[in-house]
């Protein structure tokens, strides 16, 4: 099949019509057209991939590019962003960057972290008891707990850890943002970063920004700009998808009361909880993540796609696939297949921070339901405040309610 043999799919989607469950196509092209033209509303067109073993494919086979798919990317932050960081490189550049901070993030070291963790998420919780309910948390929980978290581990002075969080809506903006709000946000989180080296250079500490900074002046392992598009890179994917994670998550255990009442009787469900929730919830709205383009024709599912073209992997989709998931549309926190989920990608672009996300968004549960007796979230779903025009899908605000 090539683009011509079939009408290509208007994408993206329409906003699906629940919070829960990816958009209803996806569905329907995962069992009927698993790898689909389809053409975006300027005319630009790309191939859906929707069924878990061809996404796993697309993420993991060097014939699909990262670096071709975002070369002068400009139509959104994300593409930004991926255009001038590691996040839009392949190897061999993406390997020599990635080992420079892969040892902060092993599975070891962030064991080591996890009780700075804990006492971080009961600080915050504990703060949020003191307050009026209902009390925002989006703003005193699951915004504060990943940004204190990433800022320590960079060395973010504690008075500019909120500083940056404006220019990162701004930069996760979809492609109706303007270019223009989005380039000037780019450039101010780069000039914060730029400001920030230099201080490290003046004040060297044992975080991992300085560290980076010894690798660049005295290892010459990376350019300048790499340097500071690595920190904008580690400062926004440090905490924006793990704080929409964390509201997401909670949202789909209101919805699922049976499974958050499993979870309170037995707290260590926690971190299998975590899994499946990982791969239950919607943070994006529409479909594909981020492209790849062909460097070579390739057959999936019995398509051979040429070379030089855009591919999307449907990642909402791949984890809702019933080859993989039994019984896929159903949230179990007690499964046994949840770590089959690509939630946080595959291959040489696998979550960087995977691990620490994990641990966060199981220390965020246990503590909510350590510290917050009788939680509740009190707007109901179509109340919800949503940042407009996001990549991701990011609440605003979340009142919420708990046991005196």
């Amino acid at each position: 099949m090539t683009m011509a043999d079939r009408s290509p799919v208007s994408f993206p989607f329409a906003e699906p019509p629940s919070l829960y469950h990816p958009s209803p196509e996806l569905g329907e092209l995962r069992e009927e057209q698993p790898v689909a033209p389809v053409v975006f509303p300027d005319g630009a067109t790309a191939w859906l991939v929707t069924r878990h073993a061809d996404v796993r494919q697309v993420l993991t086979d060097p014939r699909f590019s990262r670096a071709q798919a975002v070369a002068g990317a400009v139509e959104s932050g994300l593409g930004r962003l991926a255009s001038e960081s590691i996040i839009g490189m392949d190897p061999p550049e993406h390997t020599r960057l990635r080992r420079l901070v892969a040892g902060a993030f092993t599975a070891r070291r962030v064991e080591q972290l996890r009780p700075r963790v804990v006492s971080i998420v009961d600080d915050l919780l504990l703060a949020l008891r003191k307050l009026p309910q209902p009390a925002d948390l989006v703003h005193n929980f699951s915004l504060a707990l990943p940004v204190r978290v990433i800022c320590e581990l960079l060395g973010v002075p504690e008075s500019d850890q909120y500083r940056f969080h404006g220019w990162s809506d701004s930069v996760m903006g979809d492609r109706s943002r303007d270019p223009a709000i989005i380039s000037a946000a780019f450039e101010s989180l780069q000039g914060y970063l730029s400001e920030l080296i230099a201080d490290k250079r003046r004040h060297p500490a044992d975080d991992l920004m300085t560290a980076l900074i010894n690798a660049r002046d005295n290892s010459d392992r990376l350019s300048e700009a790499e340097l500071v598009n690595l920190g904008v890179s580690l400062l926004i994917g440090g905490h924006e998808t793990t704080a929409n994670q964390i509201v997401m998550m909670l949202l789909t255990l209101r919805a699922h009361p049976e499974q958050w009442a499993a979870l309170q009787a037995d707290p260590s469900l926690v971190p299998a909880a975590v899994e499946e929730l990982m791969r239950f919830t919607q943070l994006g709205a529409g479909g594909g993540g981020i492209a790849r383009v062909t460097t070579e024709p390739v057959e999936l599912s019995g398509v051979t796609i040429p070379a030089g073209q855009a591919v999307l992997p449907a990642l909402a989709s791949a984890n809702r696939d019933p080859r993989v998931f039994a019984d896929p549309d159903t949230l179990d926190l007690d499964r046994g297949d949840s770590h089959g989920h690509l939630g946080f990608g595959a291959g040489v672009h696998h979550c960087l921070g995977a691990q620490l996300a994990r641990m966060e968004l199981q220390e965020a549960l246990a503590g909510i339901l350590r510290n917050l007796p009788g939680f509740q979230i009190t707007t109901d779903d179509g109340d919800i405040a949503f940042k407009p025009t996001m990549i991701v899908r990011s609440v605003a605000t979340l009142p919420v309610r708990w046991d005196a």
